[in-house]
């Protein structure tokens, strides 16, 4: 019976022993190493509000409610944009343009500049204001963002990646700060819904080690951008 124990049994039980230690160990790698993976895409997802918010505002003044109205504003919405024609450290098309506006006693508008451009005065250096649709302008994806997050889809911007379904928690306010009225949002992603369904013991660990404590009652147990708390100049807190 001694002899059983020291053969084999003995030997299963380091074996096993050996296995427990080197899981316990790679465990936490495997989950850290998700997590990372992870947030690259939820990172991109708020990037992506954060951007259309932002339009949003300039056109508005303020931020949109809900992300279906940031969906109906990138696929109906218009948005005014300063195009440049010409270089301002040209100094001999600088001269020209002060030439022609001096000829017109200062009165000539950028529209004029621009109709003199088309019909073949390259010389010139201004900027014009034009109304562009959002789609045409925003979230246009390089070939190796394509690659990395495929081509970006309007209609699956509130949806939280690896959450099967689950939607991101956007909200927007206007705060008084200092007296003035001062538009705010944010947009959040929980750790609940993004990694719900990896390891339940590290998962609960990562939410106290980066959620909020005593110490730091603001933090957010997942990733966030903006703030409707205090102006933070729409960073993320992954910044």
């Amino acid at each position: 019976m001694k002899k059983l124990f020291t053969v084999v049994i003995l030997p299963l039980i380091i074996i096993g022993l050996a296995y427990y230690i080197y899981q316990s160990v790679q465990k936490p790698i495997a989950f850290n190493k998700e997590v990372e993976y992870r947030k690259v895409y939820a990172v991109q997802k708020l990037k992506d509000i954060r951007t259309l918010q932002v339009a949003f505002k300039n056109q508005n003044n303020r931020f949109a409610p809900s992300i279906d109205t940031l969906i109906d504003f990138y696929k109906n919405g218009k948005m005014q944009i300063v195009k440049m024609v010409g270089s301002s450290n040209d100094s001999l098309a600088v001269a020209h343009t002060e030439a022609v506006k001096k000829a017109h006693r200062g009165k000539i508008t950028a529209e004029q500049l621009y109709e003199l451009y088309l019909n073949g005065d390259k010389n010139l250096v201004f900027s014009i204001p034009q109304e562009v649709a959002v789609k045409d302008t925003l979230l246009k994806r390089s070939e190796d963002e394509i690659k990395k997050f495929g081509k970006f889809e309007i209609d699956e911007l509130a949806d939280i990646p690896f959450s099967n379904g689950e939607k991101i928690e956007m909200k927007s306010v206007i705060k008084q700060v200092s007296g003035v009225n001062v538009p705010l949002f944010e947009a959040c992603i929980p750790f609940d819904a993004l990694l719900k369904d990896l390891d339940h013991q590290l998962l609960v660990n990562l939410k106290a080690e980066k959620g909020p404590t005593d110490r730091y009652p603001n933090r957010y147990a997942g990733y966030r951008v903006g703030s409707i708390d205090q102006p933070n100049n729409n960073a993320g807190n992954w910044e």
